[in-house]
C-alpha cells in the first residue's frame, strides 16, 4: 500500500511530524477506548499500561544511515516504519493475541506488517509481537494514512527488552559473546515465568467459575 507522497502532501519535517503526532494520538486513544470497553464488558483490563513515543531527528537519521538511505523527507517516510511508536505492556501472553486481534478488528486501520517475535523470537531472545498499522489523519483539506508500529509485550518481555536495549546501547550493538549469551538465557527464564503465570492465572479463573457456578446452583 502507498503512504504519503511526501512530493504532493508532505511539504516539510514539521508538516511530517504533525502528521505522526496525530496518528500516535489517535492509536493511543483507540487502544484506552478498547481497554476500557473489555473492562466494562468482561471486567478485565488485558492493557496493564500504554506507552507512546516518536522518534528523534538523531535518531530517524541514524537509522537511514544505517540502511544505507539519505536523510530526506521522503526516504524517512518511506523506508522507517516506526517514527510513531505505540508499545502495549500486558499482563499474560494470551493478553498480547487478543489485543492484536482487536486492533485487527478496527475498520479505520489498515494492516501493514505482522512480525510475531514470541512465537519465533529473535537470535537474541527477544520477544515482541510487532504490528505496522496505517491511520487516517484529517487534515483540513485532504486525509493522509499514517504509519504507526505497535508492539505488545508482556511485563516480563518488557524488562527483558528494556535491559537488552541498554547493553546494546552502552556496546554500541557489539556486546561480549558471554552477555549475549546471558541474554538469552535470561530470555528463557522470562518465557518459563510468562508461561507459569499464565498458567496460574488460568487455574484462578477456573476455581472463580467453580466458585459461581456452586452459587448459582444453591
Amino acid at each position: 500500500m502507498d503512504f504519503i507522497n511526501t512530493t504532493d502532501e508532505v511539504s516539510s519535517w514539521e508538516e511530517v511530524m504533525l502528521l505522526y503526532n496525530a496518528a500516535l494520538r489517535q492509536v493511543e486513544t483507540k487502544m484506552q477506548i478498547l481497554n476500557d470497553e473489555f473492562q466494562h464488558v468482561h471486567q478485565y483490563n488485558p492493557i496493564e499500561h500504554i506507552k507512546a513515543r516518536l522518534k528523534t531527528a538523531e535518531s530517524i537519521v541514524k537509522k537511514l544511515k544505517r540502511h544505507g538511505y539519505e536523510s530526506t523527507v521522503e526516504n524517512m517516510v518511506k523506508y522507517i516504519n516506526d517514527i510513531a511508536g505505540i508499545r502495549i505492556i500486558c499482563s499474560f501472553t494470551s493478553d498480547i493475541y487478543r489485543i492484536a486481534d482487536m486492533i485487527m478488528e478496527q475498520q479505520d486501520i489498515k494492516v501493514i506488517n505482522v512480525k510475531d517475535y514470541i512465537t519465533f523470537p529473535k537470535a537474541s531472545g527477544y520477544k515482541s509481537y510487532h504490528i505496522i498499522v496505517t491511520v487516517p489523519v484529517y487534515l483540513s483539506d485532504r486525509v493522509v494514512d499514517t504509519k504507526v508500529e505497535i508492539q505488545i509485550r508482556t511485563v516480563a518481555m518488557d524488562f527483558w527488552a528494556s535491559l537488552e536495549h541498554k547493553i546494546q546501547y552502552k556496546f554500541e550493538g557489539a556486546a561480549p559473546d558471554h552477555i549475549k549469551e546471558e541474554l538469552v538465557e535470561c530470555s528463557k527464564l522470562v518465557a518459563d515465568l510468562d508461561a507459569r503465570m499464565l498458567s496460574l492465572n488460568e487455574e484462578i479463573l477456573s476455581v472463580n467459575e467453580e466458585k459461581e457456578t456452586e452459587k448459582k446452583g444453591a
